[in-house]
């Protein structure tokens, strides 16, 4: 069998046929499918074991305002900073409107006001970064 080549016609002057063409192309979309699905799963799984340090380690001591900014202790209306980080899973159904384990309502909500505020070079940024990404 010889192998069709692209800028090649047949001797009667027609365009070769795209039948093999097609079922490489078939192929390498078939393998690409099965390389992506493990590393979306791999993905879902690291999010929800992934944390955020509320605040960060390098802004430890500060206290977290309503509006997730961080401010001095003893500010009025501010939070003390969380006693531990957040796994993934647990800032995700905060942010859909439930509440981190073991805070109440206001603190919760200033903590993830704080998270909302992450910038990339913050800790726990990739953490949130991959928590807005949709699920497949």
């Amino acid at each position: 069998m010889s192998e069709i080549q692209p800028d090649r016609t047949e001797p009667n002057g027609a365009a070769p046929q795209l039948g093999r063409r097609a079922l490489m192309l078939g192929a390498v979309s078939a393998s690409a499918v099965v390389s992506i699905r493990p590393a979306l799963a791999q993905t879902a799984a690291s999010v929800s074991t992934c944390e955020i340090p509320v605040p960060d380690p390098g802004r430890a001591g500060q206290y977290i305002a309503p509006d997730g900014t961080l401010v001095a202790p003893g500010t009025p209306g501010a939070v003390p900073p969380a006693g531990r980080a957040f796994k993934g899973e647990e800032v995700r159904q905060a942010l859909n409107g439930g509440t981190l384990p073991g805070t109440d309502y206001e603190r919760s909500r200033a903590y993830t006001n704080y998270i909302r505020r992450l910038q990339s070079g913050t800790s726990g940024f990739t953490c949130y970064a991959s928590l807005q990404m949709p699920r497949g």
